[in-house]
């Protein structure tokens, strides 16, 4: 059986020159191939494959510079995209078994949970150059920036806590013990709230980003393992791998209001916005 794909939907800004100021594209990593698909987020159709570093697991884009950050587990680099051109423009080394990815439009870093050496790298978008690493808990396997107040929340699996960094100093500035091994990471913008998937509790850590403590424990269904924030709705949507069920949390009770079926190892998108 074929990994799970990973995607992101990123806004492409265009030159004017061109003849139009922006394009929705979908970057779909092929970790089997060792490719990214690039897929028109309109009509769906495929527009190219780009061939990247070995094994891709994850990728993110920054929409501002119209970037795209890929993680190749299996060489211990990421690979830069330039989403205008669909072409790679730089190829990174990090650390051990790179896995997550998150950025910082506006800082332009680029953050990446390194699962085997146990750190976080910190890119510079402007330059592709690794400017700090970040020593953090056992296997940090993804990760979520909140912009407005410059931190990063480390998901770190085998050691059941959130590693938390002040992204101006690329220091730990608080560990905030969580559930039974953590798995990904969400930042709520519209009520200043964390929320961690905890794959083997079968719950949700909510996080109040004033304080790194942890306000609530949201029970889910079997085995949640990625989880997708709707600002607009104040919804929280956590993937349930055991029974592909995705739960749906009211950001203002912490309550579960629904849960939606989806397809047998569907494809786990994430949305920048």
């Amino acid at each position: 059986m074929g990994k799970k794909a990973k995607a992101v939907h990123v806004a492409v800004d265009f030159p004017s020159s061109q003849g139009k100021s922006s394009n929705n594209q979908i970057y779909m990593t092929n970790e089997d191939n060792n490719t990214v698909s690039v897929v028109d987020g309109v009509t769906d159709e495929l527009i190219t494959t780009i061939n990247v570093g070995r094994q891709p697991v994850n990728v993110n884009g920054n929409s501002s510079t119209n970037r795209i950050y890929v993680t190749n587990k299996g060489d211990d680099t990421v690979s830069v995209i330039d989403a205008v051109t669909n072409t790679v423009i730089g190829i990174i080394p990090v650390g051990g078994q790179p896995s997550g990815v998150g950025i910082n439009p506006y800082m332009d870093r680029v953050y990446i949970t390194n699962a085997g050496s146990d750190t976080v790298s910190v890119i510079d978008g402007s330059t592709n150059i690794v400017v700090a690493t970040i020593p953090v808990e056992t296997h940090p396997i993804n990760l979520d920036v909140h912009p407005y107040i410059n931190r990063i929340y480390v998901a770190n699996k085998f050691k059941n806590t959130v590693s938390v960094i002040d992204g101006l100093t690329n220091t730990i500035m608080a560990t905030v013990p969580v559930g039974d091994q953590p798995t990904d990471v969400g930042t709520n913008l519209s009520n200043n709230r964390i929320y961690v998937a905890n794959k083997n509790s079968h719950t949700v850590s909510v996080i109040d980003a004033g304080t790194n403590a942890v306000i609530g424990i949201v029970p889910v269904m079997e085995q949640p393992s990625m989880i997708d924030i709707n600002g607009s709705n104040n919804q929280i949507h956590v993937t349930n791998e055991e029974n592909s069920i995705v739960s749906v949390i009211d950001g203002a009770t912490n309550i579960v209001i629904a849960t939606l079926p989806v397809g047998d190892q569907s494809t786990y998108t994430i949305t920048d916005t």
